[in-house]
């Protein structure tokens, strides 16, 4: 039996007091935390700033470790479109966008040449991975382990965020499906990554769609407590789930603005998420913030200007808005069911196309052409049966029930590839409507 397109019953549906104002404007507020703890290394860590590359995994390779030689000790890697949707270099989809602003990863194999040589018990690194997040975290980990390196010493992040990637155009499954691949993701991260956070929840997608700075907290808001009921349902304890996700913000007009935006967030998601099913929290669990892809995380100035009136004023007028969209999302079924029903097509957010490079940046045919050899010797060295027999208990995982990052794993370990086992899942969950490709 195939995965519901909707949670289970206990969680489909909001409660009705969701959201309600549980911190007063100029009452202390929970912790302000970055959302990815930096390993232990001498002297100060430097981060890279943006991601460290694009193109095959040769180049950004070679460029990890120029930056770790250089005592960079946190790497961000962002996805080509093929990868981010799922699709191997030498799909039909792929043509044209192969390394086009990301790197280029199809299998096991890229992954231990992205990280050849970079000590990944020593450094940080954030995943901008999209909805095959699960599949390219798995990676990761199979790679640290070949270094010797215990998934419980892996420091980092990944973005994610599967239902905000519906604005983008970057979805792969339906929402049901989807939901569920993260509930998997952040109990399997939770026992096997401890020191991984499994989710960034982004307003990037709602902002970018045009949305209103109170349109992105709510759309952030009302994300992060799918995934945590999600969570829940899945067996996950609410506060095990809620530890694992962290927020990121889009870049506003001015600095006030977005201070403004982070205290209002702060005091909703306070609210929320001790009120979520399961819950054993005793006081507002602190919302943990991500670096933005290209800037600098201040929580510091973010601190720093939520005591001036302008900013109080400024946060109580979009904690306010936010509250009134979290309560028709609520009347909507919740965030789900807001995505199902076009909640965030109407009005000023408004669905775009697939992600995919921007005319103005080139892509070199020489990379999908090096990443096509490397497929094709890949799939003449691989054992076939093995990869069959891992792509096939997959299948079976994902039309019932448990964990399907286990058998995930197995499949990538015996050499199947992202478009492989995104295939497969495909296969059995679908495709989301607006899924590109």
């Amino acid at each position: 039996m195939g995965y519901e397109t909707e949670p289970p019953a206990a969680t489909a549906r909001e409660p009705r007091g969701a959201g309600r104002r549980a911190y007063p404007v100029g009452s202390r507020l929970p912790p302000l935390l970055p959302g990815v703890p930096a390993p232990a290394s001498p002297g100060r860590a430097r981060a890279a700033r943006g991601p460290t590359g694009s193109g095959s995994p040769v180049e950004a390779g070679a460029r990890h470790r120029r930056l770790v030689a250089d005592g960079v000790r946190e790497l961000a890697v962002a996805f080509d479109p093929p990868t981010r949707r799922g699709y191997d270099s030498d799909a039909p989809d792929a043509r044209g966008q192969v390394g086009g602003g990301g790197v280029a990863v199809d299998s096991l194999d890229d992954m231990r040449i992205l990280f050849g040589g970079v000590p990944l018990d020593r450094v940080s690194t954030y995943l901008a991975a999209g909805a095959p997040a699960a599949v390219l975290v798995l990676l990761l980990q199979l790679a640290a382990e070949e270094q010797g390196v215990a998934g419980e010493r892996l420091c980092g992040a990944m973005d994610n965020d599967i239902l905000g990637e519906y604005l983008g155009g970057g979805s792969i499954f339906p929402p049901g499906p989807s939901l569920r691949l993260v509930a998997d993701t952040l109990a399997y991260c939770g026992s096997a990554l401890p020191r991984w956070t499994a989710i960034s929840v982004s307003g990037e997608p709602a902002a970018a769609a045009g949305t209103s700075t109170a349109g992105e907290v709510a759309f952030m808001v009302a994300n992060g407590a799918a995934y945590v009921r999600a969570a829940v349902a899945a067996g996950t304890p609410a506060d095990v789930a809620a530890s694992r996700l962290s927020f990121s913000f889009a870049a506003r007009s001015t600095l006030v603005e977005e201070a403004a935006a982070v205290r209002a967030a702060r005091r909703i998601w306070a609210g929320t998420a001790t009120e979520l099913p399961g819950s054993r929290a005793t006081g507002a669990p602190p919302l943990r913030l991500t670096r933005r892809r290209g800037a600098e995380l201040r929580p510091a100035w973010a601190d720093a200007c939520g005591g001036p009136d302008i900013v109080d004023s400024m946060a109580h007028d979009i904690e306010s808005a936010a509250r009134a969209l979290l309560h028709e999302i609520a009347e909507a079924g919740g965030a789900v069911a807001a995505i199902e029903d076009g909640f965030w097509s109407r009005g000023a957010v408004r669905p775009r196309g697939a992600t995919r490079p921007s005319p103005g940046r080139s892509v070199d045919p020489a990379v999908a052409d090096r990443q096509t050899e490397r497929l094709a010797k890949l799939r003449a060295w691989r054992d076939g049966r093995r990869v069959t027999t891992g792509l096939d208990r997959l299948r079976t995982r994902a039309a019932g029930h448990g964990n399907v990052l286990h058998p995930m794993k197995e499949a990538l370990a015996a050499g199947a590839t992202v478009g492989e086992v995104c295939d497969a899942l495909r296969e059995v969950w679908g495709r989301h409507p607006h899924a590109g490709g």
